[in-house]
């Protein structure tokens, strides 16, 4: 799917009175609806790195990129929105938004640690063979995850203190991750 609908997939479930697992459970239900906020926020302010662009808009070769992910994911509110603007940065790149948790279940390919972790992105030539495969969040990211679950800090703290993570960082470290690849 596209953006477009990935985001109207968001809203159908938050407009929806009875809706379906795993959204039927307030915790799913209330990530979507934070993530759906957060998403508009980042797709009003989000700039991407001025090397970055240079570089995509750089690439000559067709690219197709793969963006797996899922409504609920915390991470993928933060980073699909930069993903998606990249790709549109040059007509060579086309992507396609999959969702973790229905068939083709590509993410059973491209396992972090040996979990489903998302978003991922799959970066792959006109021929269908991976340049690239990326995720599920930027390191520094990653590094305060690992020293809170190490902590055994709880959930919700994990959580806040993500999210303050990315709103300070403002996808600089995604930027410069991916900018080695362009």
């Amino acid at each position: 799917m596209n953006y477009t609908a990935y985001k109207r997939l968001l809203d159908e479930i938050l407009n929806e009175p009875n809706p379906a697992a795993p959204y039927d459970d307030a915790m799913y239900f209330n990530y979507t609806k934070l993530n759906r906020s957060r998403m508009n926020r980042w797709d009003k302010q989000l700039v991407l790195d001025d090397l970055l662009v240079s570089g995509l808009k750089q690439i000559a070769a067709p690219q197709h990129w793969i963006i797996i992910t899922e409504p609920w994911c915390g991470d993928a509110a933060h980073i699909v929105p930069f993903l998606i603007q990249m790709a549109e940065q040059n007509q060579l790149i086309t992507y396609d938004l999959q969702l973790r948790d229905r068939e083709p279940f590509l993410i059973e390919h491209y396992l972090t640690r040996g979990t489903r972790s998302i978003p991922k992105l799959i970066v792959r030539n006109e021929a269908g063979n991976d340049i690239f495969d990326w995720g599920p969040r930027p390191q520094g990211a990653q590094e305060l995850m690992d020293r809170m679950k190490a902590d055994n800090a709880d959930f919700e703290t994990i959580k806040i203190a993500l999210q303050n993570w990315y709103n300070q960082d403002k996808g600089a470290s995604l930027c410069k991750e991916l900018m080695v690849y362009f």
